[in-house]
Parts: C-alpha cells; sequence; structure tokens
C-alpha cells in the first residue's frame, strides 16, 4: 500500500501549507501504524488513511493550537502541460475556504467520492455536505472568475 504521494497531495489540498501538510501526512502514517491490524483488515486501506487524514486535519483545525500561517509561496515545480498560475490561484482560493468547506471539496472533487462517503467522513448529513459544496464552489468561482488569469 504506497499512499503517500496521494496523501501529501490530499493533505496539501486540504491545508494549503507544504509543511503542515507534511506534518499531517506523518501523523496520519504514525496513526495508521499504530493501528496496523485494523488497516490491514479493512476493505480498503487507502480509503482508510484517507479517511485518517482527513480526521487528522479536521481534528488540528480544531485544536487551534498552533500559531503557525500557510506560506505563500509554492514550489517552482509544475506539471506538464498544465497552467502553473492557474493551480497557484485554485490553490490560494482553496486557502480562503473554511476548514469543514475546503474538506468537503477536496473530498467530493478532488478525492472523488460520493455524497455519502463525504458525510461520513466528515460528520455531517448529506443534505449538509451538498449545502456546504454548493457555497464552496460558488464562492471558488466567484474568486477564480475575478482573478488576473481568469480574465486573460
Amino acid at each position: 500500500m504506497v499512499v503517500t504521494p496521494r496523501l501529501f497531495r490530499t493533505a496539501l489540498l486540504l491545508c494549503g501549507d507544504w509543511q503542515l501538510a507534511e506534518d499531517l501526512v506523518q501523523t496520519t502514517l504514525i496513526k495508521l501504524y499504530a493501528a496496523w491490524p485494523k488497516v490491514e483488515r479493512a476493505n480498503n486501506p487507502q480509503a482508510y488513511a484517507l479517511g485518517t487524514l482527513t480526521k487528522t486535519y479536521l481534528s488540528h483545525k480544531r485544536l487551534r493550537r498552533n500559531s503557525e500561517t500557510p506560506v505563500t509561496d509554492f514550489p517552482d515545480q509544475a506539471a506538464a502541460g498544465l497552467d502553473a498560475s492557474a493551480r497557484i490561484e485554485l490553490f490560494e482560493a482553496l486557502r480562503t475556504l473554511g476548514a469543514l468547506d475546503r474538506t468537503v471539496v477536496v473530498l467530493r472533487y478532488w478525492e472523488d467520492r460520493t455524497v455519502n462517503e463525504t458525510a461520513v467522513q466528515v460528520g455531517l448529513s448529506e443534505g449538509a455536505v451538498r449545502t456546504r459544496a454548493s457555497r464552496a464552489l460558488a464562492r471558488l468561482r466567484a474568486q477564480l472568475s475575478d482573478s488576473p488569469a481568469a480574465t486573460s
């Protein structure tokens, strides 16, 4: 089960901070190691790992015990054929969403989860997930349509 790159990408989308994403993945891997017999018996260990990451992120946001702030500079590594400025603007727009809204959007549209799976992961009703996703997407669209890259 090699899910570390996927966990890291998801963590980065959730929090928008490279170092915090690394910390979240590390904490998730520690939790998975501690619960390995249970993880091994799971029907889908990768989903179990992503669920653990999501819960770790939400717990971190609830605790608010750290005073770290996300950085605005992202590494200069763009995927071939993709517009790096559009990706950066998307990351910045995601960072403006609240933790729960960002989690819902990332799980639903990046991880391609169903409404039911997302609702179970974040502990909301399916209706609440639909409402949060709809409103968060509307805010993202408004922000991205006002951006300079969208007008060029």
